[in-house]
């Protein structure tokens, strides 16, 4: 009886474990994640437009229609990146993931304050290697620290009718995402 317990128990342990080794590994060993479907769309370091989803089709997986979305797959490795995003009528967003999809970070219109949602993107190192007194005349300028070399920066405008999709994808027209002068 309580052979057959153990068997049982260790049965169970040994199914926990490869399940949690599954789902852990999973999103590293898929060939279709948004950083490769995005390769064909968005070049490197600059801004590009999602198609509109539709019920059939859509670029990116839960892709919510009332959104007007522009996507930056950027690389850090020529220097630090400067976003630039004028805020939408009725509400803006910017989130920031790394080349697996991991959000690190997010802001929308109403935390930046401000018309314009401005920041500079670099690594942890490019942040480090920043003259003393360029940190101290950036105390006005948000800073975000990538993880990772490469990622991609989404921006989403809300349209809350469709009538109103213009006004948001005009606004999101005028994003700029580049590389910083040195």
């Amino acid at each position: 009886m309580i052979r057959g317990l153990l068997w049982v128990l260790g049965g169970i342990l040994l199914g926990g474990i490869v399940h949690l080794a599954t789902v852990l590994l999973l999103p590293s060993t898929a060939t279709r994640d948004a950083y490769d479907r995005l390769l064909a769309i968005a070049p490197v370091n600059s801004i590009a437009q999602l198609p509109a989803p539709t019920p059939e089709k859509a670029v990116l997986p839960f892709m919510d229609p009332a959104f007007f979305a522009d996507v930056c797959r950027y690389d850090l490795s020529n220097g630090p990146l400067k976003l630039t995003t004028p805020v939408s009528q009725a509400y803006t967003s910017v989130s920031f993931y790394t080349r697996y999809g991991v959000a690190y970070y997010a802001i929308n219109d109403r935390a930046a304050g401000r018309r314009v949602i401005e920041l500079d993107l670099m690594t942890t190192e490019q942040h480090n290697q920043m003259p003393e007194e360029e940190d101290v005349t950036a105390a006005d300028r948000l800073i975000v620290d990538s993880p990772t070399l490469t990622g991609l920066i989404v921006i989403r405008a809300l349209a809350p009718e469709p009538g109103l999709m213009p006004a948001a994808q005009s606004a999101l027209a005028r994003a700029q995402c580049r590389v910083q002068p040195q």
